[in-house]
């Protein structure tokens, strides 16, 4: 059994983590209604009560111990709103797990409110299992897991039909953890013996309003400072489990 499966259909993951088994998510972004608002003039009704249900149904159905948000738990990169903050609030208060928080760019000083436990930026190793955001680099002993799960890129395919149509699709993205994409990091020798042999995993975001990279569009960079070098022989998949190959030749 794969230490970290997708659950399918869904933007999210079960990880085994020695004894217990966590639900892991990425990008939950609350209260990006306020922000799309106010950033981009983009008037949308909030849909933290959808997110939260789903999140809570996504808890029911998988039975895990704990719950991990892969960063991004919040949306306003500098202090919450009002409504940014009761909607995270609402939700703890409705999942009634342990939650690990691995902070991202967007959760400023969230520790210093937030009823659950925070990480520092470059993340923290669980078992055989390494969790960190993407906006910076991971600790050593993140990389050293036998699997890295990352978010931060929400992830993209645009997908077109033969008459012209096109689509975009959330996808996982996974592959080999690729040590020469560090070596500037942590240096030649270091890097190949902390990342050798690791898969790495890119997850989908959880929130379908962020947008994305579209990996397979050439024009479209990459956000996290390893990537895609990180990722040797990176293969994407659709949410319902569809293998589409890599993801750079889609």
């Amino acid at each position: 059994m794969a230490l970290v499966e997708p659950v399918p259909g869904e933007p999210a993951a079960t990880a085994t983590l020695g004894d217990e088994r966590a639900l892991v998510v990425a990008d939950y972004h609350a209260g990006i209604e306020d922000g799309l608002r106010y950033e981009q003039g983009i008037n949308l009704d909030s849909r933290a009560g959808e997110r939260r249900k789903r999140m809570v149904s996504l808890v029911e159905r998988t039975d895990p111990n704990r719950v991990i948000v892969l960063g991004d738990l919040m949306h306003s990169i500098a202090g919450p709103g009002g409504a940014e903050r009761g909607e995270i609030e609402v939700l703890l208060e409705s999942i009634d797990r342990p939650v690990t928080l691995v902070k991202g760019n967007h959760d400023g000083d969230i520790e210093s409110w937030i009823d659950c436990s925070v990480t520092p930026g470059d993340g923290i190793r669980l078992g055989d299992v390494g969790f960190v955001h993407g906006h910076t680099w991971p600790s050593r002993d993140v990389l050293s897991a036998d699997v890295v799960c990352v978010g931060h890129e929400h992830p993209c395919v645009r997908l077109e039909d033969s008459v012209g149509g096109s689509r975009i699709e959330r996808v996982w993205l996974r592959g080999e953890l690729n040590p020469s994409a560090f070596e500037e990091q942590y240096g030649d020798e270091e890097a190949t013996e902390v990342a050798s042999g690791g898969e790495l995993i890119v997850f989908p975001a959880f929130n379908d309003l962020t947008g994305g990279t579209w990996v397979n569009v050439a024009e479209q960079g990459f956000l996290a400072p390893f990537l895609p070098g990180g990722l040797s022989d990176g293969e994407a998949y659709l949410l319902d489990g569809a293998r589409l190959g890599r993801y750079d030749a889609i």
